[in-house]
């Protein structure tokens, strides 16, 4: 066997054991508050890692794959072939939104009108809806993306009901890093409320039934608090850059 080969090898029982695990940590966090694990999708965070790694994810059998940056992750979905159901999770520039949508199923990160209205625009010249998840910023932290709590309703209005071709299927939220993931609760649990106040209004394309929360240090945490997408990076793939 050359090194090449073995190398290979490793990295897919590697990627095998922690998928493995992870599946398992999140159905005994699902079990904990009644939850039925189909429920909860892993978004695997490939932004950090190569090509081969990305295709090693896709031979393992996890189709879900994120990447946050249009320049880096083109290449990737072409050399692949278009493989997999692939996520923008990054913030999301207006220049990048034409290489975005024709290649990516969701968009996690619409976070200001003016990006919706070139998102619109894109769409309607490629004849295709968008999935879309609205980042709110929970924590209220400057370093974070995302649309103020208080914000959130008129801005989902004003999406749906000039934006057509946006498809809004859920929030999105980053939680602050911290050692003590019991410390996110509040901040999964408040983007739950977020979303079952949406749902309140009436709208159907307001139903957002998704949540996108949840990383490698907390997501146990997120899949008790509802969580329906988790991305998880270095957990899961590892971390080469």
């Amino acid at each position: 066997m050359d090194r090449e080969t073995e190398q290979g090898r490793w990295l897919m029982d590697e990627l095998r054991q922690r998928w493995e695990q992870i599946r398992k940590t999140i159905a005994d966090a699902c079990a904990r508050v009644g939850r039925n694990p189909n429920e909860v999708r892993v978004v695997a965070v490939t932004k950090y890692v190569d090509l081969e790694t990305t295709r090693a994810v896709l031979d393992a059998g996890i189709e879900d794959i994120g990447e946050s940056r249009a320049q880096e992750a083109v290449p990737k979905f072409e050399a692949l072939e278009g493989r997999g159901v692939w996520h923008f999770i990054g913030h999301l520039q207006r220049n990048k939104v034409k290489d975005v949508i024709n290649r990516f199923t969701y968009i996690h990160s619409l976070d200001r009108y003016s990006l919706a209205k070139e998102i619109q625009s894109r769409a309607e010249k490629a004849d295709k809806q968008v999935k879309c998840f609205i980042q709110v910023n929970v924590s209220g932290e400057e370093s974070k993306h995302g649309i103020a709590p208080a914000e959130l309703t008129d801005f989902a209005r004003e999406v749906v009901e000039t934006c057509p071709r946006i498809q809004v299927v859920g929030l999105m939220t980053m939680a602050p890093k911290t050692d003590q993931p019991e410390e996110v609760r509040p901040f999964f649990r408040r983007l739950k409320q977020l979303q079952v106040e949406l749902q309140k209004l009436g709208d159907t394309r307001l139903h957002v039934p998704h949540l996108s929360m949840g990383m490698s240090q907390d997501y146990p945490i997120a899949v008790e608090e509802g969580a329906t997408f988790l991305r998880l990076g270095s957990v899961l793939v590892g971390r080469q850059k």
